[in-house]
């Protein structure tokens, strides 16, 4: 995965992470995305209304940068198929 520099971290738009009001797992390409899904459950600190919004903004963010996603909700992860 890309390192993000803390100062870069920093410039990056709330709107570009998971979880915005903690700034938690950005999503600002391909490598971040399939981070933040790998990651999805050790985030910890937030609700599952928050969970269910970052798990969209997530999903969106996948699709703009090609990266397939296997499971259709947060609550599937982990899961065997």
């Amino acid at each position: 995965m890309t390192r993000l520099a803390a100062a870069r971290r920093e410039a990056l738009p709330t709107r570009q992470f998971a979880f915005p009001a903690q700034r938690k797992e950005p999503l600002e390409n391909a490598a971040h995305v399939r981070n933040a899904i790998a990651r999805f459950d050790q985030v910890e600190g937030v609700t599952d209304a928050e969970r269910d919004a970052a798990w969209k903004r997530i999903t969106s963010a996948a699709k703009k940068f090609g990266v397939e996603v296997a499971e259709g909700c947060w609550r599937d992860l982990g899961r065997r198929r």
